[in-house]
């Protein structure tokens, strides 16, 4: 009997491409300055747009550590290219802002962060504005956010999630409920005792609880992610998953290390495990999932799922709750 012949990648993305339609080209402009009252440094976004179509859900997205406006493109252009109006901000802890750990302000940083798109949510007339043709074509009424790593915990706040004080009660909620649902890529799990101390003295926003997170979401974590700021291994950026009550998904990505295959940007210095197809993949499933909560096509998803476990290749695995 001869062995059943495995998908590849690129046959992976041809059936998620299927599933989700044909491309169409977008359009990115950058920097479009925001009102940032009472912030430090003028408020910069890109925003990337398909040059066709109406009704086009905003997909805000916050990127992680260091990054900036100008990352994420393998993302970015195919969330646009699927109906998306994607907003990208440079938060304050960008590099190229020069705000390190040892800086007084560094420690607040984690809530200037979540209220960057406060700003951006409460201008979205101007977003509009940004884009040739785009005038009439957004649904502002219909709002989903997507981040990585540090960028993750920005949009879990946004969604809900709220972070453990010290004495175990829980701080003042940050959701803002503009935002119906997202995508948590490499998000930090519990505290607990594998937190190292670094972690416990820079990061304050390094405590959360999932327990108020009751807005849809995908969680992405890679099978070889490991972070220097816990002992805990890649199962430390699944708790997201299994203790959010909206969490419905998981996306695994077998071998992936925390770039996921590269999702800053392609030959980026910080991805140790690049594989375009992996992020291709991610792309197209979580373009998939936020279509399903942000449209009127909710089944989208499903018929995505079901073309990635159809297509029995290693790139990853889905679970439901």
């Amino acid at each position: 009997m001869s062995t059943p012949t495995r998908a590849t990648g690129s046959d992976v993305v041809a059936s998620l491409d299927a599933v989700l339609g044909a491309a169409v080209p977008v359009l990115s402009i950058a920097p479009v300055t925001l009102d940032s009252p009472g912030r430090e440094l003028p408020l910069e976004v890109r925003v990337t747009a398909p040059t066709s179509g109406a009704n086009l859900p905003v997909l805000l997205f916050s990127h992680g550590n260091g990054s900036s406006l100008d990352g994420y493109a393998p993302l970015a252009s195919v969330w646009a290219s699927r109906g998306f109006v994607v907003v990208q901000p440079t938060h304050l802890d960008s590099r190229r802002y020069g705000i390190g750990f040892d800086d007084s302000r560094f420690g607040s940083i984690w809530k200037a962060r979540r209220d960057d798109f406060v700003s951006i949510m409460d201008q979205l007339d101007s977003i509009e504005a940004s884009i040739p043709g785009l005038a009439g074509r957004m649904d502002r009424t219909s709002v989903v956010a997507a981040g990585h790593s540090w960028g993750a915990q920005t949009v879990q706040m946004l969604l809900g999630a709220r972070i453990e004080l010290e004495d175990g009660s829980l701080a003042e909620s940050d959701q803002d409920e503009r935002v119906i649902g997202g995508v948590l890529m490499a998000a930090t799990g519990l505290a607990g005792d594998d937190l190292h101390e670094f972690a416990r003295t820079h990061l304050p926003f390094m405590r959360p609880s999932f327990t108020d997170l009751h807005a849809p979401v995908l969680v992405v974590a890679g099978s070889e992610d490991r972070s220097q700021l816990s002992s805990r291994g890649s199962d430390w950026f699944t708790d997201a998953y299994h203790l959010s009550p909206g969490a419905t998904d998981l996306l695994t990505l077998l071998g992936a290390e925390h770039s996921l295959g590269g999702i800053p940007g392609y030959e980026a210095a910080e991805t140790t495990d690049e594989d375009p197809e992996r992020v291709a993949v991610l792309a197209l499933l979580s373009a998939a999932y936020l279509r399903s909560v942000a449209t009127a096509d909710a089944g989208v998803w499903e018929r995505a799922r079901s073309a990635f476990a159809a297509a029995g290749h290693t790139i990853g695995r889905v679970d439901s709750k």
